[in-house]
């Protein structure tokens, strides 16, 4: 039985070499149907006849005379071809191409005559639908139970269709796509929900959606788990567009007893060019208090990227009446600014800037966080180094500012200016190893800095008091560096076994005053004068230094802790310092009993113990690490050790000057550091005065072992800092590194350096939105104290000051797989008492996530309860309730 004649339903064979094959397999049904199986192959010769191959596939190709291009066909079960009828009908696994549309379902219907597709979800034996068919054209894409298109007029038409819009989900009963990119539907529901059946949604009886831009809708209302909510808009409006959108920013109503009833957060976003867009933010309180605030980011791939943010505040205590009423304006200012070095390189510019008012931390509603940060910085970077040169040029300006006393320090500009170390002797054609002069080495150093401090809590140009701009003119003060090192690289001695240093350099140091102290008898107290001018102070010193490793490792046998290594590395020095600048050296006299104190007037520093800055010193140092190596419990393999580290870091260091007349023995600094269990974390520094003192606390001439009973010395000053963490496995191990490795990713882009401070600090104040349901509890713990010995301000001895400091903790727990507790907090050993506590439970809604926030104790207590849909694109469609109470 000869093939049928398919007419033009197949395109023309242009290899008509190929035999016929396989024609068995090809059985007629009836006079107008053919059946294909999988496996079979046919060709079908003929002027007018095509081919349909099976290997993996069938593979149809429909002649292009009525369409823009090739309709391609592939079905991986069976083909029915109704030859008559003009009709195909794929089933299995169907997938249809044509230019940028995909279609694939498990079961399709093509009509050859009218150009229509039509495609068939698949259900089980119960109803249920197993296989969807799926819609893709460009970026767009949709599933449906059932799809008619026609590829001519690109006109379609889909029963229970769900349509993915970037963050959004359409789901519409009849929809009907009228062209590429516009749809109409037919009860839409509207939701950020991506399930089946979403868990809250917006209803529509008809909208028209424009893909990625917009959709437009009649009266709509929403509905949760299925349930309507009389809640009715007469229509609606949904951009669908990626990217940003200028527009209003929805406010957060709150109340706080001090600043009453108020509007926090209201403003407009608006995106300037694609580069740069603002944020101008205002927060209004019934009370008086306002706040107004703009923000600005900018960036520019490959070249920089930053944000600034520029906050002012009016804030009010009390009423006008009152005694103790009070108003304030204070400000604060963030830059972050950072340049990729692709841009130019060899060039680089960076600033991270945080100034303000002292007191605005303190009046900031609602973080306890920001509200016990005393210490704020700044600095603005800018360094060039040329290419092929050893020159290097950088200039910065710096600020520090201490909101607890109200100081401000300034430092700007300030200027250095390098020369990498050259070898002058070095033989650019040398041959085989260099001689030891060849490896002498030069460098420059200079620097350049003027300094200005101020304090903002007192009010200049009043009550006897320097204007402002006077005083920073009167106190700024400028000094300069010179330094030319100069450094020597020998060759390892005894084998390699001895490292040899020298070394050689000097200094100048030039300041525009001089400080001098003088002992006022009627007052009986020192007082402090300067004099301007330029004076030049200068120091020159020649140091050789010796550095070596010994190592000593005890085995074990028959025991799971296999060795012990002790590793130490000391270190021997030997320096001289001649004192080029002894007619600048001053004594004074600091108390009613004639003590006497040697200083220096350039810079004001005193001379401890000494009267001159002569010294011919030996230094000396040890370090000592212990590491141990032992097989895991689960481990059986003999040949599988652990390497733990015990004791990370322990030693001492010191110096022994031979020429000074008395106090020869410098005090010695002991540290300690390890690891615990690889959990707790030790960090331990003291320093050991080794001199005995007279009743006022001063240092006398004779060391602490001698005259009776032995002692090592007396403890002057030390820290100690503890810290540890612990957490559950996570769930999701995976799921786990892909969220550390984001938050990585974007904490050390340097493209999103400028805003990185912007991140921690909303991470800071908004902690209930980055909780974690994959770490099932966690627990932070860290705590630090330190104490030291300081003359008195009267110089009449020392007084220990002792720092007991905070207990600062952090953790949370799951209480159900959906729910998790968490809290912050820091515990003043010093007042024992809690300096603030912050709470938090949570609540993983899918979709939506709701939080509850309590601070409890603290300057700024507050609650807050806020409920809302997880999409950025619905933040502002939430529910909202703060409540704040200040302590003054």
């Amino acid at each position: 039985m000869p093939p049928p004649h398919f007419g033009s339903l197949l395109t023309p064979v242009t290899d008509t070499t190929r035999p016929l094959v396989n024609t068995d397999s090809l059985r007629r049904q009836n006079a107008d149907s053919s059946w294909l199986r999988a496996g079979d192959t046919t060709v079908v010769p003929g002027a007018d006849s095509g081919f349909l191959q099976r290997t993996d596939t069938f593979n149809l190709k429909l002649s292009k005379d009525s369409l823009q291009a090739p309709l391609k066909y592939t079905a991986e079960d069976s083909v029915i071809v109704l030859v008559k009828r003009k009709k195909i009908y794929l089933y299995g696994k169907t997938k249809t191409e044509y230019t940028d549309i995909t279609l694939t379902a498990p079961k399709v219907e093509m009509d050859q005559e009218t150009q229509v597709v039509t495609a068939f979800n698949q259900k089980d034996s119960t109803g249920k639908i197993t296989e969807t068919a799926l819609f893709k054209q460009g970026d767009n894409q949709f599933t449906s139970d059932t799809i008619r298109y026609n590829f001519k007029t690109q006109v379609g038409l889909t029963k229970n269709t769900f349509s993915d819009q970037g963050e959004i989900l359409v789901l519409g009963r009849t929809v009907k796509k009228v062209n590429e990119n516009t749809s109409f539907i037919e009860k839409a529901r509207f939701t950020t929900c991506k399930l089946d059946d979403p868990h809250f949604a917006f209803v529509t009886p008809k909208m028209k959606v424009i893909n990625q831009k917009l959709a437009v809708s009649g009266p709509a209302h929403p509905e949760f788990e299925g349930v309507p909510v009389p809640i009715y808009l007469p229509f609606g409006f949904y951009p669908l567009s990626q990217g940003r959108h200028s527009g209003m920013m929805r406010p957060n109503f709150m109340t706080d007893e001090v600043r009453g009833l108020g509007l926090q957060g209201i403003g407009y976003y608006k995106v300037i060019n694609d580069h740069w867009d603002a944020q101008l933010t205002g927060d209004i309180f019934s009370y008086g208090e306002w706040a107004a605030g703009l923000k600005m980011s900018y960036r520019k791939i490959y070249k920089y990227s930053g944000g600034f943010n520029l906050t002012m505040r009016s804030s009010k205590q009390n009423f006008k009446g009152d005694p103790d009423f009070s108003k304030t304006r204070i400000y604060n200012v963030t830059w972050s600014h950072s340049m990729d070095s692709r841009a130019r390189p060899g060039v680089s510019f960076s600033a991270n800037v945080n100034a303000g008012s002292t007191r605005f931390n303190k009046l900031v509603p609602g973080n306890a966080y920001l509200n016990y940060q005393n210490l704020m910085g700044s600095s603005i970077t800018y360094s060039k180094t040329w290419k092929n040169k050893p020159y290097n040029f950088s200039m910065s300006a710096t600020h520090s500012q201490n909101n607890n006393l109200g100081t401000v320090n300034l430092s700007l500009p300030n200027m250095a200016f390098t020369v990498s170390t050259l070898y002058p002797f070095q033989n650019k054609n040398r041959a085989g190893s260099a001689k030891w002069y060849e490896n002498l080495g030069i460098a420059y150093n200079g620097s350049f800095a003027n300094s200005i401090s101020f304090n903002d809590t007192i009010k200049y140009g009043q009550n006897g008091v320097k204007p402002f701009f006077k005083y920073l003119l009167d106190t700024a003060q400028w000094s300069a560096q010179h330094s030319i090192p100069i450094t020597l690289s020998l060759p390892p001695i005894l084998g390699g076994k001895i490292l040899v240093s020298p070394g050689i350099s000097y200094n100048q140091s030039w300041i525009q005053r001089t400080t001098n102290y003088r002992w006022n008898a009627g007052s009986k107290k020192v007082d402090t004068l300067t004099s301007k001018g330029v004076f030049i102070d200068q120091r020159a010193s020649a140091s050789l230094s010796f550095n070596t490793a010994m190592f000593g490792t005890v085995y074990f046998k028959k025991s799971r802790l296999q060795a012990l290594r002790h590793t130490i590395r000391p270190t021997v020095g030997f320096s001289y310092t001649p004192d080029l600048n002894k007619t600048h050296i001053r004594k004074t006299q600091v108390d009613t009993t004639g003590k006497v104190l040697y200083y220096n007037e350039i810079g004001g520093g005193y001379l401890l113990n000494t009267s001159s800055r002569r010294s011919g010193a030996m230094s000396f140092g040890i370090d000592n690490n212990i590491e141990m190596k032992r097989r895991s419990r689960k481990d059986t393999s003999a040949e599988a050790p652990r390497p733990t580290k015990l004791i990370e870091g322990f030693g001492f260091s010191g110096s022994f000057d031979f020429i000074r007349d008395s106090f020869k023995l410098s005090p010695i600094n002991i540290y300690f550091r390890t690891t615990l269990f690889e959990k707790v974390n030790i960090n331990a520094s003291t320093t050991l005065n080794p001199y005995q003192t007279d009743a006022r606390g001063f240092d006398i001439n004779k060391y602490a072992w001698q005259g009776g009973k032995f002692k090592p010395g007396r403890l002057t000053s030390g820290s100690i800092s503890v810290s540890t963490n612990f957490q559950s496995k996570p769930k999701d191990a995976k799921k786990d590194a892909a969220r550390k490795k984001a938050v990585q990713d974007q904490l050390t882009d340097p493209t999103l350096a400028g805003d990185q401070q912007r991140l921690l600090e909303y991470m800071q104040q908004n902690p209930s939105e980055f909780v974690d349901f994959n770490i099932e509890w966690n627990l932070s713990l860290s705590y630090s104290l330190s104490f030291y010995s300081r003359i008195k301000s009267d110089y009449s001895g020392f007084e220990n000051d002792f720092q007991l400091g905070g207990l600062s903790f952090n953790g949370g727990f799951n209480l159900t797989p959906k729910w998790k507790l968490s809290g912050s907090g820091s515990y003043d050993l010093e007042t024992m008492k809690l300096q603030y506590i912050s709470m938090s439970i949570n609540r993983d809604m899918h979709c939506w996530q709701l939080s509850i926030n309590v601070i409890p104790v603290g300057y700024t207590r507050s609650f807050n309860f806020s409920i809302s849909p997880k999409s950025t694109l619905l933040q502002d469609l939430k529910i909202n309730r703060s409540r704040y109470f200040t302590s003054y």
